[in-house]
């Protein structure tokens, strides 16, 4: 679904902006699981700082299992 707000996307995504986004995807979390509201700003959920970290980490190749892995505080092999 694209959303007339959206954040643009770094042109090319570095290593910094898969930190950021890795923030933004974890801090812009629904409330409750598969909850409607952002825990951070109260907007429906996915906000527009999620949805954009959720882009520059699919950009970047991550899957949703190594997203939660490194929100987690894991490590996982970046291309």
């Amino acid at each position: 679904m694209d959303f007339v707000d959206d954040l643009p996307l770094p042109p090319y995504v570095t290593a910094e902006d898969v930190v950021f986004a890795l923030r933004a995807v974890a801090v812009h979390a629904p409330e409750q699981p598969d909850g409607a509201r952002c825990r951070k700003d109260e907007a429906a959920h996915p906000c527009r700082l999620h949805r954009w970290g959720r882009r520059v980490l699919e950009q970047r190749g991550l899957t949703d299992e190594q997203v939660q892995t490194l929100i987690a505080g894991g490590t996982v092999a970046l291309r």
